[in-house]
């Protein structure tokens, strides 16, 4: 049973005072947390920022002007609000491409074009339909271009420069490596050593160390090197801004220019999306599981990313995506709004303004260094190994050889037609067993039937002997009609000569065949259905004598509903009950509750076996220790408590209690029925309602509907207090190992109120609140 105590934090409105002074507007204010994991994500996105404009042969400023745009404009007004933006290594090949192909202006035009075709996207609300995407197919793209980023910088790293295309840059090498620059080769393998290095420092000055991040580390190492060795190397040269490239009209052909605008879309949203997706996982594994977080709005994301490509074109800056390593960083320094990722593109433009001189030092072999581990990162062993498992390695091979050998559009064109005909292999392959056990047939169906399955489903079935006994079991999600009418029509056949079918599923539990007349009646057929609704396929029973023969009825009423037990759902539970049944039962609750028909206590906690240990009375009483009565509710709790060491006791009321009723009807001169006397033990509820030194028992938000109401709040506390004077309860509340809460459950509203403030020594809110639904995760978490 899960039961989730609400927050005690009332939310009172605020109200201006006559004469209060007015309150002054908010201020920005940016936590710690945010500053600090800005300046983490800063130093990581800088060298990675001129890394990747030095892949794309860009412009160095493009990557950032990337960078600060990503970081604000994404920032603000994107949909994830830790996620990262910036130039991404997954647009390298493109961005080159399109360099190479139209130049830098009409790329940066491409990029504004692309940025409104995703504002366009994300007005028409499609931004869901990409997490649609096979990940084989999108880890399959990123493992190509990080493949071919590998080979281009690759070129850079032994001292030269790369060619257009990564079948060139491969064939290239052998030549290159005849005539290596040792220069440049000893600064890439200094960087390349220290980021591999760096994050595995043992120790705890290792610990200390490694908060500094490894990109800014290589890179400022590199850079100390060459310059204290006097080494000739190419390095940053960042022309002045005055001199930036701006856009310019596309020039081009058509066609070309919309290829490249319809690739800059695709891979930026794609990425960017299974991008957020993955930082809301990440926030959600955090300690306190992100509150006070929001999960990422894709469609807001979408635009946010669009509107980024606008500026950062118009601006003359590379495309921007979310990416996953500045995202992860963020996440990981313990950001908690979006201001961490405003504030790093912030730094961003301080250091493009300021640190010119600096950034001029860094020698080019760290940065391809950089940006070339980078790439082989992109190749993931970790996807690699989920791909496989899943059966879909060849969906991903074909992506990346696709996007390596011929482009990224064509490559993931060849994926999606790979994945398409793996699927409909999948739904065509179907295995077909026969086996004969304790003199019956049985025929195993693996997979799904669809009409590609019908003449092999025909063949085996009419190879069975007519007359016999068979059971067909079918293990699969999905039949179509063909292949129903086949298996309906031999089954009629089998029938009429004889013999026996059972249809089952893959747990050999059995599936009814249904009929036009009693489809209405199973669809009302649910654990929950009343008796007199619960006639599934059956007539109820109308007789002249109806009242003679009401109890005969009523007993196969009871008789027919354990058959039905049996039938649907013994075979379920049967493996759980015979755990228990070995096991022994450790229930962590004592439910106590009343007898009224109406309180499904298994509903209403979405308990099974094994989880309550339940306690029924009229009007779920708790009599004081010591009282002369019937002591089983003082056994039930001696045993609970001390033998079965439940974890927590809750007092369950309802509303419409017939027993609180008589108890306020109850006059003193009553005869002393066993009614009567039982009902003695809820007077101090009574007496504990009308007296001024409690407060009366209410639920959060309105008033009790009428004194029955009000009763029965009250008796649920008053009850709670009963506990406590038992010895038992008392010594495990005084340990901490147990504890009592209360619930209130309103019948005709099939809603559950839980009391604030049961876990407190001695007293209570006397406020009962309404429990909402709750998540598959929250409710993990409470229970």
């Amino acid at each position: 049973m899960t039961l989730c105590t609400p927050a005690r934090t009332p939310n009172r409105p605020r109200v201006q005072r006559p004469h209060s002074p007015p309150e002054r507007p908010r201020r920005f204010r940016v936590a710690g947390v945010d500053l600090s994991a800005s300046i983490a994500v800063f130093l990581i996105a800088l060298p990675l920022s001129l890394g990747i404009a030095l892949a794309t042969g860009a412009p160095l400023q493009s990557g950032l002007v990337a960078a600060a745009v990503g970081g604000l404009v994404a920032g603000r007004f994107g949909g994830s609000p830790l996620q990262v933006s910036g130039p991404a290594a997954g647009l390298t090949v493109v961005t080159a491409e399109l360099i190479q192909l139209y130049g830098w202006r009409t790329t940066c035009a491409i990029t504004v074009l692309a940025g409104l075709a995703q504002l366009g996207l994300s007005v028409l609300r499609v931004a869901r339909s990409a997490l649609a995407v096979s990940p084989a197919i999108v880890h399959g793209m990123l493992g190509g271009i990080g493949v071919t980023i590998a080979l281009a910088q690759l070129h850079i790293v032994l001292g030269s420069t790369p060619q257009s295309s990564a079948v060139d840059n491969f064939l290239g090498l052998p030549a290159q490596l005849a005539h290596i620059h040792p220069a440049a080769l000893g600064i890439s393998a200094l960087t390349v050593v220290v980021l591999l290095c760096w994050p595995r420092l043992p120790g705890r000055a290792g610990k200390l160390l490694r908060k500094v991040p490894a990109a800014l580390v290589a890179v400022a190492g590199a850079t100390a090197v060459a310059t204290l060795a006097g080494l000739t190397v190419p390095r940053v040269d960042l022309p002045s801004w005055s001199s930036h490239a701006l856009p310019g009209l596309p020039e081009g052909p058509v066609l070309g220019i919309a290829a490249g605008v319809l690739t800059i879309t695709l891979v930026t949203s794609v990425q960017s999306l299974l991008s957020a997706v993955a930082v809301d996982k990440l926030v959600a594994a955090r300690p306190d599981g992100g509150f006070g977080i929001p999960r990422t709005a894709l469609d807001r994301e979408l635009a946010g990313q669009g509107a980024a490509n606008v500026v950062s074109g118009a601006l003359g800056g590379l495309p921007v995506a979310g990416v996953a390593v500045r995202s992860v960083a963020n996440v990981s320094a313990g950001a908690v709004s979006r201001a961490s990722t405003m504030l790093h593109g912030l730094w961003i433009v301080l250091a493009a303004l300021l640190l010119v001189p600096v950034l001029d030092l860094i020698p080019l072999p760290a940065l391809a260094a950089l940006v070339m581990v980078v790439g082989i990162q992109m190749v993931s062993i970790t996807h690699i190994r989920t791909v496989t498992r899943h059966r879909e390695v060849v969906v991903y091979a074909v992506t990346l050889s696709g996007v390596v050998l011929v482009g990224i559009l064509e490559g993931v064109a060849l994926g999606i037609a790979v994945a398409i005909a793996v699927a409909m292999q999948r739904l065509a392959r179907t295995r077909i067993t026969r086996e004969e056990r304790d003199g019956r047939q049985l025929l195993h169906v693996r997979g799904q039937l669809t009409f590609l399955a019908v003449p092999r489903l025909s063949r085996a079935l009419h190879q069975l002997p007519r007359g016999s006994d068979v059971v067909v079991e079918l293990d699969g999600s999905f039949m179509d009609h063909a292949a129903y009418e086949t298996l309906s029509d031999w089954t009629a056949g089998h029938l009429a000569h004889g013999g026996t079918v059972e249809t089952t599923g893959p747990s050999g539990t059995r599936i009814a065949e249904s009929t036009p007349s009693d489809v209405a009646a199973h669809a009302c057929c649910r654990p929950w259905t009343p008796w007199h609704n619960h006639q599934c396929g059956e007539q109820p029973v109308e007789r002249a004598d109806e009242a003679v023969e009401a109890p005969r009825t009523t007993g196969l009423k009871l008789a027919s509903g354990i058959g039905k037990f049996q039938r649907n759902t013994a075979p379920l539970v049967r493996d759980e009950l015979a755990r228990l049944a070995r096991e022994g039962q450790t229930p962590s609750q004592l439910f106590l509750t009343c007898a009224d028909s109406r309180l499904v206590t298994s509903m209403i906690t979405s308990s099974g076996p094994g989880d309550l240990f339940t306690v029924r009375n009229v009007g779920n009483l708790v009599p004081l220790p010591g009282e002369e009565s019937d002591d089983s509710v003082a056994a039930a709790i001696e045993y609970a408590v001390d033998v079965l060491q439940v974890e927590s006791i809750t007092v369950c009321g309802h509303s419409g209690c017939g027993a609180m009723q008589a108890l306020l009807n109850a006059g003193p001169d009553d005869p002393p029925t066993p009614l009567r006397r039982w009902l003695r033990h809820g007077r101090p509820s009574l007496e504990r309602m009308v007296s001024r030194r409690h407060a009366w028992a209410r639920i959060s938000g309105r008033l009790p509907a009428d004194a029955v109401e009000q009763l029965c709040l009250t008796n649920v506390v008053q009850q709670l207090e009963h506990l406590r004077a038992y010895e038992p309860v008392a010594r495990r509340l005084a340990e901490g190992t147990l504890s009592l809460h209360g619930v209130y459950f309103h019948v005709g509203e099939a809603q559950a109120y839980l009391l604030s403030g049961t876990d407190e020594v001695h007293s209570y809110d006397d406020v009962f609140t309404q429990v909402m639904p709750t998540e598959p995760r929250e409710a993990a978490t409470a229970s």
